[in-house]
């Protein structure tokens, strides 16, 4: 799943100050699923606009819509109908989204509510975590699972590193799993050892460990 995390207010009020009809279109798809712009999203993003230019005295007639996915041109139908009536759209999709209203509105300002931050899977309510970096040439069939690009610390494809721990952590952070301690006793789990001594050429990655999101309304949850 795309997740996802809303701009901050000022970065929004900023792209759209100089519009007086703006219609913010939610996304019912993954920004929906992690929190971050689906209805209830949007609706809230709308109070918190109408509050800034209120205090700046300015009127302004903003609206809301949400459809089912901004990816997909099969659910576009209700937008159309209105779409040509604002002078900007603020979607709350991914990227892909936002590209997408884009391509069809093209007379129209478009700008994102949110940023895409990475591909992930649910931890918990409101806690996300990076699983998948999109690279495009997918091996966790030889890993049995588990992802060195994202899940490794060092994105090494020839693993592990002089710096894992007996106890299957990683040398950057005891609370880091070493992702290569993990492909190595799944399988062996599965009776595929020789899988882990093929060499694969590596490839230019930035090293980056494992990232995680916490949506605003949940981090009382979470962070003490």
């Amino acid at each position: 799943m795309i997740i996802a995390e809303r701009k901050p207010l000022p970065e929004i009020v900023d792209k759209v100050k100089r519009y007086r009809k703006i219609l913010n279109i939610g996304c019912g798809g993954c920004v929906s699923i992690c929190l971050a712009g689906g209805q209830k999203e949007a609706l809230e993003l709308n109070v918190e606009l109408a509050e800034a230019f209120g205090l700046q005295d300015v009127p302004i007639q903003l609206d809301t819509l949400t459809i089912e996915r901004q990816c997909n041109p099969n659910f576009f139908e209700p937008l159309d109908q209105v779409a040509r009536e604002y002078e900007c759209l603020l979607t709350m999709a991914c990227g892909a989204g936002v590209q997408f209203v884009a391509e069809r509105y093209q007379e129209i300002p478009v700008f994102p509510a949110v940023n895409t931050v990475f591909v992930g899977v649910d931890r918990d309510l409101g806690w996300y975590e990076e699983n998948c970096r999109t690279c495009g040439e997918c091996m966790l069939g030889e890993t049995g699972g588990v992802c060195p690009v994202t899940r490794c610390s060092k994105s090494l494809f020839n693993g592990p590193c002089g710096g894992t721990r007996f106890d299957g952590a990683c040398e950057v952070a005891t609370d880091i799993p070493c992702a290569w301690f993990e492909i190595h006793r799944r399988l062996k789990l599965q009776g595929r050892l020789e899988e882990i001594t093929k060499i694969r050429p590596a490839r230019d990655w930035e090293n980056q460990t494992v990232r995680h999101l916490i949506q605003p309304s949940c981090q009382k949850r979470y962070l003490k």
